[in-house]
């Protein structure tokens, strides 16, 4: 399957990325590979910015179904999503890839403040910008935060890294017999509830023409893979793009 070349490219990882087999919430090691796989797609020229979320640390459903108010729990869960975007940032700066890192809550003593334009110019200028405390209010995943931020940057996918390689019918950790889909539209994701993102992260990258690119980006040289269409992964899309591809 030849994938499409894209310049502008979101990705969102799981702050679950981040741990290791030793129970660090943030692995210093894991961290630097997915550092370095960043790296190797920033230097082939395609212009990148990041959501980390926050699950390795913290998670705002979890804490809210034990009793924490749940507007607090997910205020909690921002700030864990900046801690893991100041690791990311460490990582790629440790390797030469010039960084910045914007928040929606504003904390100026370790980030800049999420400013569009700001951000389009470190685009432009080769930096790497990682968005970090979802999109600043509770009620909302950082799922939802990474659609939103790709179609104000106007990026051209939204490449999900996760632990599988792409979109299956059924749990494949669970359904041996599992189907993975090639390419599967925003329709039918939501329909069959396919736990690609949350409704209203689909939603907007539905509205926005964005498709999503889900892959893993556990996987030694997958993300670069991928681009050169040479990698596993599911693209989800409009029916008019998957029909253009038959």
């Amino acid at each position: 399957m030849t994938e499409p070349r894209f310049k502008r490219i979101l990705l969102k990882l799981s702050g679950e990325v981040l741990m290791g087999e030793g129970g660090l919430a943030i692995d210093p090691v894991v961290t630097a590979r997915v550092a370095q796989e960043i790296a190797d797609v920033r230097a082939q020229g395609y212009e990148l910015c990041i959501v980390v979320g926050g699950g390795n640390i913290f998670r705002g459903l979890s804490a809210a179904a034990k009793g924490i108010e749940r507007a607090t729990a997910d205020y909690m869960g921002m700030l864990a999503t900046v801690m893991n975007a100041l690791a990311v940032q460490n990582a790629l700066e440790q390797i030469g890839v010039d960084t910045r890192v914007q928040s929606a809550i504003p904390m100026a003593s370790v980030c800049e403040p999420f400013i569009r334009r700001r951000a389009e110019r470190h685009l432009e200028k080769g930096r790497v910008v990682i968005f970090a405390a979802g999109v600043g209010s509770p009620f909302f995943t950082t799922d939802s935060g990474a659609a939103l931020r790709a179609a104000e940057m106007k990026c051209d996918a939204l490449f999900k890294g996760t632990s599988v390689d792409g979109v299956y019918d059924a749990d494949p950790k669970k359904v041996p017999s599992a189907t993975r889909y090639d390419t599967v539209t925003y329709s039918k994701v939501l329909s069959d509830d396919l736990k690609v993102m949350d409704a209203s992260a689909i939603a907007l990258c539905r509205d926005n023409a964005i498709p999503i690119v889900v892959f893993n980006i556990r996987e030694h040289g997958n993300f670069a893979a991928v681009l050169a269409g040479e990698g596993i992964c599911t693209i989800v899309q409009n029916q008019e793009n998957i029909d253009a591809r038959l």
